[in-house]
């Protein structure tokens, strides 16, 4: 039997593969278990293969590579439009076999085992920070309601604890901030080991060493957008800008363009991260200074911070991906010059 797409609905023990053949009917509708799905896809002549985006898609992506398959993995986003009623798995992978079949589809390029793994010591680091802000939260909150007060910070925690050792607190109490401490101090220690490894990857990568020259973007940035972005896969800095979420949602019609928010599409911690260097190269910028730009200053005195800092971490996406695109170093405007 020859296929010409075959689409893949993915979980943990079931797959459902939908194939069509040279006219898209519907050829193949089967459930296949892992073991029975890896020895299928190995029998079959190679073809076209397609899978919604996702963590376990790229390892899949990966070993049907192997085995000869052309590959293609779709955002999920792109897939939903193409869910008939009724939702099932063999609804979803007849979704995906059809938004495959368009020819303007965005895919997204399948990572090497090295890229996931170089990108999993960001994740981690951003998991173990959530979880020490929401100790240092319950630790606050906690004090409060004995009458101690501390201000916000993670700087602030330690005297905190500290000024509760002091206190008449109720013994119970006492035990409970103090064991929230420990757990505070060993989350910090976990945070220096995997800093350490993250300092050595961003001097080991050469296109993360020329990004964190821009200002506002720090090592952390500079390497998650080296490890996480493929820059080939946009056609433009707005694009790519796009993609991260970073320009306005459109609600047009008739001919009427009406812009709203920004979207928030994409990449959620990228965003963050661009919007937080912004945050702090506003903070610096000041009348008469010579690292800021007159483009900059003249759009805060027109528009609220938190707007301008959307601007300015749109048009730092913007020359990151030209940066990445062209090769080259971070050049200063002469005005800022």
């Amino acid at each position: 039997m020859k296929f010409k797409r075959i689409a893949i609905d993915t979980s943990k023990s079931v797959f459902t593969l939908h194939g069509v053949d040279e006219q898209d009917r519907p050829i193949l509708r089967q459930n296949l278990s892992r073991t029975r799905f890896e020895a299928f896809l190995g029998k079959i002549a190679p073809t076209e293969v397609v899978l919604e985006a996702c963590g376990s898609s790229h390892h899949w992506g990966r070993f049907l590579q192997r085995l000869g398959h052309r590959v293609r993995l779709i955002p999920p986003q792109y897939v939903k439009p193409f869910v008939k009623r009724g939702k099932n798995d063999r609804n979803d992978a007849e979704a995906i076999c059809e938004a495959a079949s368009r020819p303007s589809m965005h895919v997204v390029p399948v990572k090497s085992a090295q890229t996931q793994a170089e990108a999993m010591d960001l994740s981690a680091r951003d998991l173990l920070v959530r979880q020490r802000t929401q100790l240092a939260n319950a630790v606050r909150g906690h004090a409060a309601e004995f009458g101690i007060i501390a201000a916000k910070g993670i700087t602030q925690v330690e005297p905190l604890l500290k000024k509760i050792a002091e206190t008449d607190m109720p013994p119970a109490a006492q035990e409970t901030l103090a064991q929230l401490g420990r757990c505070m101090a060993q989350l910090d220690a976990q945070l220096a080991e995997i800093d350490r490894r993250l300092t050595r990857q961003h001097k080991a990568n050469p296109v993360s060493q020329r990004l964190a020259v821009i200002p506002g973007v720090g090592p952390i940035t500079a390497l998650s957008v080296a490890v996480k972005v493929d820059p080939g896969q946009f056609h433009s800095g707005r694009h790519f800008a796009a993609w991260l979420g970073l320009t306005p949602k459109q609600q047009s019609t008739g001919g009427r363009q009406c812009l709203g928010g920004i979207s928030r599409a994409g990449d959620e911690r990228l965003r963050q991260l661009l919007v937080l260097g912004a945050t702090t190269v506003i903070r610096h910028a000041k009348p008469g200074s010579k690292t800021a730009s007159p483009w900059l200053l003249h759009l805060l005195e027109r528009r609220p911070r938190k707007v301008v800092a959307v601007a300015l971490a749109n048009k730092m996406a913007r020359i990151v991906w030209a940066m990445m695109t062209n090769d080259t170093a971070y050049r200063r405007s002469p005005q800022a010059a």
